[in-house]
């Protein structure tokens, strides 16, 4: 994605706010995530669209991909710690 940001996307103090309470990905298989702003940007996106997968624009990252990885956070409970995260601190509203 380029720097300028989509309007909706996290912003840089919501991100800064964030990483804190991100799993770290060491001692998983394949390669490591270096996209995980994207990664959230991409599904919030599609959640606050109610858009179908395959209409996620390209510039998140294929679709297939994105879906994937949140299915695999979602079922170690990766996206639900994420969330209580946000929840317990208002300022990452943003």
């Amino acid at each position: 994605m380029t720097a300028a940001h989509r309007r909706h996307d996290m912003t840089d103090e919501v991100w800064e706010g964030l990483r804190p309470h991100l799993v770290n990905g060491e001692g998983k298989r394949g390669r490591p995530a270096h996209d995980t702003r994207r990664f959230i940007d991409a599904v919030c996106r599609i959640l606050r669209t109610c858009a179908p997968w395959r209409d996620l624009c390209p510039d998140y990252g294929d679709w297939k991909t994105t879906h994937r990885r949140l299915c695999r956070a979602s079922d170690r409970g990766e996206w639900a710690r994420m969330l209580e995260a946000v929840m317990d601190h208002p300022d990452l509203s943003g």
